[in-house]
């Protein structure tokens, strides 16, 4: 039993630190690619984040943007404005999580 433990807390430590090297490293190519399409469509973006969440596959990716050209759209307006900045991305994506917001004032 006590040797079950050790190996499952040395799994999380090794996940922990594949999490903080991620979290320490520049951007992949798709999430800079990505980044930069969608700074280009939303220029009043305050805030956007731009994570490869299949492990650096660049198969699944989450969005995070902030911004007031959302401002009195529904959730799914403001999705489907994402989703049709990135259309030619989506093409070779397996998913795409988005989160949109509008900026607090």
């Amino acid at each position: 039993m006590l040797s079950i433990l050790k190996c499952i807390l040395k799994n999380q430590a090794v996940l922990v630190s594949r999490q903080l090297q991620r979290t320490l490293s520049s951007q992949t190519e798709g999430e800079t690619r990505i980044a930069h399409i969608l700074k280009e469509k939303f220029t009043s973006a305050t805030s956007l984040k731009v994570v490869d969440i299949s492990g650096g596959c660049g198969v699944m990716y989450e969005v995070h943007i902030e911004s007031n050209e959302f401002k009195g759209k529904r959730t799914v307006q403001q999705h489907q404005l994402v989703n049709q900045t990135l259309k030619e991305e989506i093409q070779g994506m397996h998913g795409l999580r988005i989160f949109t917001d509008v900026p607090r004032e």
